[in-house]
């Protein structure tokens, strides 16, 4: 790859720009007067490319913007047009540039995992596939898919789902087994042989052999009543009744091989993204990816630009339904071909079933754009108000809010939430542990997290928000004031305000102080929409710093009691923890219980038997 850049201080001489750009393909990034990349994109050729930028006539009011804003544009020749795909794709990713198309999508696909024991437990996965871990079935759209899936499985093959260590401690059944959800392998009520037979079961089950496994248990019901054994007879009777619902339920397509059938639905300038999953002929679900587009951009074009970021990440299907006919489908089905190391074909003009099931999606794909927009237009409410309240000359592109939680000092956590002009931006939540300060001093926690927080994001000032919220009164407002002070916030970020959102009487929702920078209170209305976005947003600090610190608090309280203990190192905790299925099961163990563990005197039982009773 050649790297090539002409950065001009005032304006951008466009002519002696393309002047030096040859006819290769490749990348082009273009800056603005910061040195911000405001957007990225690959050609065929490039000089033909970017000469459409400066056209005299026909581009559209958005291309016209987003010229005027450029001061730089640097570029780099790749080998062929498929690596300026894949390249291009990075940099959107890596650069999130103003005028680029960008889904959201930072989780992995779940999976359901039967593992190699002898006897396998059947859980959900995230993560990368091995042979050597399992087997793995999916991936599945959705947690709800997935959830579905699996709760028939537990009522169908009543397959374990505990973890090693529950299991391998068990002296009973667990209510699994009271509730007909397991057959109890850890205590033998089970032999191997049944259990493999409940494991093929499953796997004809989740490859969407529905109609085989019936057949099957109805054989197994006719046997079994030939035997007089009606109890297991009426057992078959109900698989077979659970079978066929799900088969109602689920859409069965007819379709052999693994097919994703994607559709777009484009409505004021907000496109909907409807991706249904098809595996082995059985629908495993339906996601849908919502996206504002900046540019003057066509259902084909976010599809193409959904494809290739979508992919470069999960699993890619031998075949791609689309409800648009695509410019580069030839590149694209080379590109995923070489990301997939197999072939990739992607097809818009069918017929049969392959049309009606794209038909499907695309009505998913209205009716979903439809609601997002009544949502949408409610939040554009509150932004309105939100402007007016706090006299804004426009409304805010980026706003953070912190909150501090904690139990009297213990496992203190701070948060901080990210929300844009199209809601919650949970990809740049973060958490932060506050550490080296007085137990319970809410304005030092503020002033350490906000002192992190800035400290890094003043070198990046185009980072910074427009509006910053603390969950406090006076004195969190007048701590996070000090600290932005001190870090000239202020004056890298001109306009910036600072909300404090102080409790009200009785802590009671909707009777919150919200103060401004002089720490008077703006006093908003009760129904003012702009006071329910601020609560709205108060109330995701909250909730994602209380997350935080129970399961901090909940660790701590899992190892600190016995790591407190004399005597008790890391390998007797982790053969307590193991043995009795946790802290719990150690407090309820009495003495001669404890002696059982290897290298645990009965001097050192009754400590720990102290340690929780004395």
């Amino acid at each position: 790859m050649k790297d090539s850049a002409q950065t001009i201080s005032s304006g951008f001489d466009h002519q002696a720009f393309l002047s030096s750009i040859n006819n290769l393909p490749g990348v082009y990034r273009m800056l603005d007067k910061q040195l911000q990349v405001i957007y990225v994109g690959k050609a065929k050729d490039l000089k033909k490319r970017l000469s459409s930028y400066f056209r005299t006539s026909g581009l559209s009011p958005k291309t016209v913007s987003l010229v005027s804003h450029i001061r730089s544009i640097e570029v780099i020749n790749t080998r062929t047009e498929s690596e300026a795909l894949i390249l291009e794709n990075d940099l959107i990713k890596n650069l999130n540039p103003r005028y680029n198309i960008l889904f959201r999508d930072d989780k992995s696909y779940p999976y359901i995992q039967l593992t190699r024991h002898a006897y396998p437990r059947l859980k959900i996965y995230r993560g990368v596939t091995n042979s050597s871990k399992g087997q793995f079935f999916g991936p599945f759209p959705s947690a709800g898919a997935i959830r579905y899936s699996v709760q028939h499985l537990q009522r169908i093959f009543k397959l374990r789902n505990c973890e090693d260590s529950m299991y391998k401690n068990r002296s009973r059944p667990c209510l699994q087994y009271q509730i007909k959800r397991c057959t109890a392998p850890c205590v033998g009520l089970v032999s191997a042989e049944q259990y493999q037979l409940q494991i093929r079961q499953a796997e004809l089950f989740l490859k969407g052999q529905n109609e085989k496994l019936i057949s099957d248990q109805i054989e197994m019901m006719e046997q079994s009543s030939a035997k007089l054994e009606f109890e297991k007879a009426a057992e078959y009777r109900d698989n077979i009744e659970q079978l066929r619902k799900v088969n109602e339920k689920q859409f069965v397509t007819g379709f052999n091989s693994n097919i994703d059938i994607i559709a777009c639905a484009l409505q004021q300038e907000v496109s909907c993204i409807q991706v249904f999953m098809i595996r082995n002929g059985t629908s495993l679900g339906n996601r849908a990816f919502f996206i504002r587009t900046r540019l003057e951009t066509s259902s084909a074009e976010i599809i193409e630009t959904f494809l290739i970021q979508h992919y470069s990440r999960h699993p890619i299907p031998g075949e791609i339904l689309v409800n648009e006919a695509l410019e580069n489908q030839q590149l694209l089905e080379h590109t995923l071909s070489g990301i997939a190391l197999s072939k990739i074909s992607i097809k818009s003009s069918v017929r049969g079933k392959r049309k009606h099931a794209l038909q499907m999606a695309l009505k998913n794909a209205e009716e979903s754009l439809g609601r997002h927009l009544v949502s949408a237009s409610n939040l554009n409410k509150r932004y309105q108000a939100l402007i007016e309240v706090l006299s804004l000359t426009e409304a805010p592109h980026k706003m953070e809010c912190f909150d501090i939680s904690h139990t009297m000092g213990e496992a203190t956590k701070a948060s901080c939430v990210v929300f844009g002009q199209e809601g919650a931006v949970k990809s740049e939540y973060r958490l932060y542990n506050i550490r080296d300060i007085q137990h319970g001093d809410d304005y030092a926690a503020m002033r350490q997290v906000l002192t992190r927080r800035y400290d890094k994001l003043k070198e990046q000032p185009a980072l910074l928000p427009d509006l910053i919220f603390i969950d406090g009164g006076k004195g969190q407002l007048h701590s996070a004031l000090d600290i932005l002070e001190g870090l000239e916030i202020f004056e890298l970020k001109p306009g910036l305000r600072v909300i404090g959102i102080a409790k009200g009487p009785s802590r009671r929702a909707g009777y919150e102080s919200i103060l401004d920078e002089n720490y008077n209170d703006m006093n908003i209305p009760l129904d003012s929409p702009a006071l329910l976005l601020i609560q709205q947003i108060r109330d995701e600090a909250h909730r994602f710093a209380i997350t935080g610190h129970r399961k901090a608090r909940a660790k701590a309280r899992t190892t600190s009691r016995l790591e407190d203990i004399p005597g008790i190192g890391s390998k007797r905790r982790q053969m307590l923890l193991q043995k009795f299925g946790g802290l719990q099961g150690v407090k309820s163990a009495g003495i001669e219980e404890l002696i059982q563990i290897k290298g645990i005197n009965r001097e050192t039982a009754q400590v720990i038997y102290d340690n929780f009773h004395g």
